[in-house]
């Protein structure tokens, strides 16, 4: 029978295939028949060549290579299926308890790392990884430690490409970095999902809240289209609006962060939006009501996401730190590098739609 994996509860990335220097039960160095004395006492197999030779030869060490697995003494492995079970349990009992006694860490914003990691990841992941496939390029180019500004395109009528980007930074980078993203006033003032952004790590879209992140060096996302990008017509797909007033640059220049624009391509057709019902919108407090080819006309069921194919790109980061400080209050050096990343972006997206084969493939 197959080696029973064991995956740890506590580990949500223990994903990988199974390590080089695993064995299977029932191999020929397992199951190698010994004999029986007359007494029933087990006897040795017979040495053979230089080992048998000389009596001075040290015993043979056993194999304890991180690919080895110990055994039982009945031969099967140590830790197996009752083993992995039994270690999944205590994990999430211990995790429970400390949910339920309060005791885990939350930072001034509300961040909690341990629930991000364990939970809400676990849960967005199979979106990530099965649904919308997301291919990820340039991560590398995020820094490694310190703070840093990504600044990215948004789309698709709901913030669904805030927190894919978000899985792609936590998943693939090399350094295991967590990206903050700032988001706007609407997602807390909203029921439940004020309380799981919190928990993510999100905070309010301000330069204060942005420049204190940055200053703890934290990796910070920012989305600068805001509503004009997330609730633009499908017309105008792919089509960057503006980037506002330049703040991100501001508060990048303040803290001598280098600025890393980031192009998602994919988002824009989860939700084709061909119309917008601002009567609706109005009476609901929203920026926009979207209309879709299946919502509202289909219920719930209109608002499943196309399960189209994503790629994020992450350029080359674009530095900051060789300004001085009074460069922050610069209008024209803040255009000037509103504009360089916003062209990046722009060019990055252009790019990866002449490489894509399909919407959905």
């Amino acid at each position: 029978m197959a080696d029973a994996k064991v995956i740890p509860f506590d580990d949500d990335r223990s994903r990988g295939s199974r390590g080089a220097g695993s064995r299977r039960r029932g191999s020929a160095a397992e199951s190698a028949p010994v004999g029986e004395g007359p007494g029933g006492e087990v006897q040795p197999l017979p040495v053979r060549g230089a080992a048998a030779q000389d009596p001075a030869a040290e015993p043979e060490e056993p194999d304890e290579s991180p690919g080895a697995r110990p055994t039982t003494e009945g031969g099967g492995e140590e830790g197996g299926e009752d083993g992995g079970l039994e270690r999944r349990v205590a994990a999430g009992l211990s995790f429970l308890r400390r949910r339920l006694t309060g005791d885990y860490e939350v930072d001034d914003f509300g961040y909690d790392a341990e629930l991000t990691d364990q939970v809400l990841m676990s849960l967005l992941r199979p979106m990530y990884e099965r649904y919308f496939r997301v291919e990820v390029k340039g991560v590398e180019n995020i820094p490694a430690q310190g703070g840093a500004l990504i600044v990215a395109n948004h789309s698709g009528t709901l913030p669904l490409d805030g927190l894919m980007m978000q899985v792609a930074v936590h998943d693939h980078h090399p350094a295991d970095r967590h990206l903050r993203l700032l988001a706007a006033d609407l997602v807390f003032v909203l029921p439940v999902v004020n309380e799981l952004a919190r928990k993510l790590g999100h905070t309010l879209a301000c330069a204060e809240d942005a420049e204190r992140l940055l200053a703890k060096g934290e990796l910070v996302g920012v989305m600068p289209e805001g509503f004009k990008g997330i609730g633009k017509p499908f017309g105008e797909r792919y089509k960057l609006q503006r980037f506002g007033r330049g703040g991100f640059v501001s508060t990048a220049l303040r803290q001598g962060v280098p600025i890393v624009p980031c192009s998602i391509v994919g988002a824009e057709e989860i939700y084709p939006m061909i119309g917008n019902s601002k009567t609706l919108a109005r009476l609901l407090g929203f920026p926009y009501f979207p209309l879709t080819p299946t919502f509202p006309w289909l219920g719930p069921l209109g608002a499943v996401p196309l399960p189209t194919k994503w790629t994020i790109q992450f350029g080359e980061p674009i530095p900051t730190d060789g300004y001085a400080p009074e460069a922050a209050e610069d209008p024209v050096l803040m255009f000037n590098l509103t504009d360089q990343v916003r062209e990046q972006i722009q060019h990055t997206l252009y790019k990866l739609l002449v490489q894509r084969r399909s919407v959905f493939f």
